[in-house]
């Protein structure tokens, strides 16, 4: 089998479980930016002094991104298809970002103040993907309202994502710097 299947060459890709659309659909522009959301955690959990216990959690992380991708490239009709925690976004998936979060809220409390990213390697990159989640969200809202995917917590999911992914950054960083 080849990496290249030339069934792309027009301008089309398949959708999971069935049927294609234009590679500038919502899909494709959803699926492609929680790729990239992937990718950019990817970095983050390459960083050498990042500890062993953020690795897991943001690889598990990146598994989970796997199944919103899953979700958001399933068309309407096939959503029957779909396995919760496999191919279909879950709340306890939710609520464990949540629970994350709120530790991390325990631990550091929330500046009262616009936070200016940069402080070091770790938290800046932390933020990018933070904003890449953001980018997702609203690519994914797009998605739901297009196709009327009322059913779907992909947008809750990427939303409670990119609170975590601020709460994070915020634990790697020793002073917040503040926007004004």
């Amino acid at each position: 089998m080849k990496i290249y299947t030339k069934n792309g060459d027009k301008g089309n890709t398949k959708l999971l479980y069935g049927g294609s659309v234009s590679k500038d659909n919502f899909e494709p522009e959803a699926v492609g930016t929680v790729d990239e959301l992937v990718a950019s955690l990817g970095i983050i959990r390459a960083e050498k002094d990042l500890p062993l216990e953020t690795k897991e959690i943001i690889l598990q992380i990146q598994r989970e991104l796997f199944i919103v991708g899953a979700e958001i490239a399933t068309s309407k009709e096939n959503r029957n298809k779909l396995q919760a925690g496999k191919t279909l976004v879950e709340e306890v998936m939710i609520t464990n970002l949540e629970k994350k979060i709120d530790f991390l809220e325990e631990k550091n409390g929330i500046p009262d103040f616009f936070v200016v990213p940069g402080e070091n390697t770790i938290s800046s990159k932390i933020d990018w993907a933070r904003v890449v989640s953001r980018r997702a969200e609203r690519k994914c809202v797009t998605w739901q309202k297009a196709y009327e995917m009322d059913d779907s917590i992909a947008i809750k999911y990427l939303n409670r994502l990119s609170d975590y992914l601020w709460m994070l950054a915020r634990d790697f960083e020793k002073d917040w710097t503040p926007s004004n």
